[in-house]
């Protein structure tokens, strides 16, 4: 499917459920995503795929009462490729964890990136979107398209790149997001092309 095609697509899926609510800002954000899908290398497909596995992990997760109660976890999904990042207090949550995310559908392949630790804090996790939002800054200024096709997740200052990706392209991305302040470490999620 070609890129306009594409986009207008997903300009459709995503602009439905604006134009009933009626918010004018979000037709905005709608548009901007929009944009970004349309230099993103996963088909139109995954992009939903992906969108209905996270909610499907976080469902099967909140399903848990335990899980619900003692650990804070983030599921990002990019091209069927589940990343699990944040905090479960023991080992054994954390295999469950991973364990109820293999077991959703259309998932291929599952990080499972949890800390054996007690859920961080609300603070801890503003400076992790700060720090998010920097490096996805740092890459538009960098690559518009390299931007767009890299998924940036950040969990107690370590910053997971997501993607299908060059060995070139994850490089640069790396290199980024490694010079942004309060990163402590970057971990590298991408598929590569070559």
């Amino acid at each position: 499917m070609n890129r306009l095609r594409r986009l207008l697509l997903v300009a459709g899926v995503l602009g439905v459920p604006v134009l009933l609510q009626g918010c004018v800002a979000a037709v905005g954000a709608g548009a901007a995503g929009a944009a970004a899908i349309a230099y993103d290398r996963r088909t139109a497909g995954t992009f939903i795929d992906d969108t209905l596995i996270e909610l499907k992990v976080y469902e099967a997760l909140r399903s848990d009462p335990e899980m619900q109660d003692q650990t804070h976890i983030n599921v990002t999904s990019y091209n069927n490729v589940v990343l699990l990042t944040g905090e479960a207090p023991n080992e054994a949550l954390r295999s469950r964890a991973g364990e109820r995310a293999r077991e959703v559908p259309k998932v291929r392949l599952v990080h499972n990136e949890l800390a054996i630790a007690a859920p961080s804090s609300l603070l801890a996790r503003s400076s992790d979107s700060v720090i998010t939002g920097k490096v996805k800054s740092q890459l538009l200024n960098l690559d518009v398209n390299l931007a767009a096709r890299t998924k940036v997740v950040t969990e107690s200052g370590v910053v997971f790149l997501m993607g299908i990706s060059t060995r070139e392209e994850s490089d640069a991305a790396t290199n980024v997001a490694r010079q942004v302040g309060g990163v402590q470490r970057v971990v590298k999620v991408f598929e590569y092309l070559d």
